[in-house]
């Protein structure tokens, strides 16, 4: 979605939560920039300007607003449906990398230099990417200051900040406090470890869909579902973390426990990821809504997401293990991988005890390792023997199409498969599957064709969002 400025204009004057994370307005009376939906009084229209990115913002000299905190507010769902350059930086970017391996690993990442990674960056957002990771520590910098005890200075470079100095320079810059003062007005609480934080998304949101979704998969030891919270294990740079989400209310309440606290910026991405948190679910229920043959189900299950998954290696497996059994069957077998070959946590959250086995460890197993017929085990063998050396790798920043295509081209793994890495690994908002039963049985429900052919051909005017069409499919049944 491309706004200009009136266009911005008009969603400040009608407040509308819906635009939170697409834009910020920035004030030049005031010298402050806020989200779309601010509460405070409307500005005159020459006194504002507009950035796509918190980040441009900063750079012009503004800071954060006290009263709607736009670095809370959701991500822009843009980032996470483009396919292209840009949209793969914004993804890499949020997760962390640029701290980890700096412009340079970004650069490589996308297989561009860093002139021209910074180049499509400034064209498109108007901030390079050490701007843009600059804002990410910033904010991640907040979480730390607000919800955990730990000193300021630990802090600092636990947000990813190379010197005290540039720390406090930042936080005074971007929210007109410091971080003493900050934490003074929070006065967090000590919590066994973990760290709360309050994960925002646009409404409406349907939590109750995603948790039975989710519960449907869990597998034992590295997932569970307690209620209304989804726990799992997460591999992380610097070591491994639970995270326990909430998804009874509009407002998703995380709790992290990390072994490493500096992870957390990656740990709160990828949580968002698998939540899918950033969409926009008004403009998906308006495209699908507006098809005679979804539109019952769209309207009995109104901002119905489309989970991601935070790990490539792990989604990738069990894709394999599901081929040619049922839900409960594949989450069966994968229990077992981990329970023989799952590497513990040093702290136990509930019932969550391990993380899902890596690629590497896998990739050294024997093909009589595995419940399932010896040549698809050696299928996936090869495949993660792939993954460990980099020549697949299934994260968010990854290109799709050339991943699907180097997944396809492994022995065993078809259409079915590597378009279901896509739609969850690596966050694709536009993939269908035609042969899938499931689909056949709630188009046959439906009173539509169910050949292969018939199937394809009426997904087309789904298009774009294709796998939010899928999973009400699923959902219907």
């Amino acid at each position: 979605m491309l706004f200009d400025d009136d266009h911005c204009y008009r969603a400040i004057q009608s407040r509308d939560s819906r635009f939170d994370g697409w834009f910020v307005t920035a004030v030049r009376t005031t010298g402050i920039y806020c989200r779309p939906s601010c509460p405070a009084i409307t500005p005159k229209r020459p006194n504002v300007e507009f950035f796509r990115a918190a980040a441009t913002a900063q750079a012009h000299g503004y800071r954060a607003c006290k009263r709607c905190r736009p670095d809370a507010s959701p991500g822009s769902p843009e980032w996470n449906s483009r396919a292209d350059v840009v949209g793969r930086a914004m993804r890499l970017i949020a997760d962390g990398l640029v701290d980890r391996e700096g412009v340079g690993g970004l650069a490589d990442r996308l297989g561009y230099s860093e002139r021209q990674v910074h180049r499509l960056l400034v064209g498109e957002v108007g901030s390079g990417p050490l701007a843009l990771a600059r804002a990410q520590r910033a904010q991640t910098a907040r979480i730390l200051i607000e919800t955990t005890t730990l000193p300021i200075t630990d802090v600092a470079f636990a947000a990813g900040f190379q010197s005290v100095r540039q720390f406090n320079d930042t936080v005074r810059e971007v929210f007109a406090s410091s971080p003493t003062a900050l934490r003074a007005a929070k006065s967090p609480v000590a919590g066994g470890g973990q760290l709360t934080v309050r994960l925002a998304c646009r409404e409406p949101f349907a939590g109750e869909q995603l948790l039975a979704f989710l519960s449907a998969r869990a597998v034992p030891g590295v997932e569970h579902v307690d209620g209304s919270t989804y726990r799992r294990s997460l591999r992380l740079a610097h070591g491994y973390g639970v995270v326990s989400v909430d998804l009874a209310g509009p407002i998703v309440s995380c709790a992290l426990t990390l072994d490493d606290v500096s992870d957390v910026q990656a740990a709160v991405q990828r949580t968002r990821r698998l939540l899918d948190l950033d969409c926009d679910p008004a403009m998906i229920c308006d495209h699908l809504g507006g098809d005679p043959l979804l539109a019952p189900l769209v309207g009995q299950r109104p901002g119905l997401r489309a989970p991601g998954h935070p790990d490539g290696t792990e989604l990738l497996v069990r894709a394999v293990l599901g081929q040619q059994v049922s839900v409960a069957g594949a989450r069966t077998l994968a229990a077992r991988i981990v329970a023989a070959h799952g590497e513990p946590l040093a702290e136990s959250v509930g019932a969550v005890t391990h993380a899902f086995p890596s690629a590497a460890t896998l990739a050294g197993l024997s093909p009589h390792d595995f419940a399932m017929p010896r040549a698809r085990g050696a299928a996936l063998i090869e495949a993660c023997a792939y993954v460990a050396d980099g020549r697949v790798v299934l994260d968010a920043g990854s290109d799709r199409l050339d991943t699907m295509a180097a997944l396809q081209s492994l022995k065993g793994i078809g259409p079915w498969t590597a378009g279901y890495v896509a739609m969850r690994a690596l966050g694709d908002p536009d993939v269908f599957l035609p042969t899938d039963l499931g689909v056949r049985h709630a188009l046959a429900a439906l009173g539509a064709d169910t050949s292969e052919k018939a199937v394809t051909g009426l997904a087309e005017r789904w298009r774009p969002w294709r796998s939010y069409a899928l999973h009400h499919l699923w959902a219907s049944l």
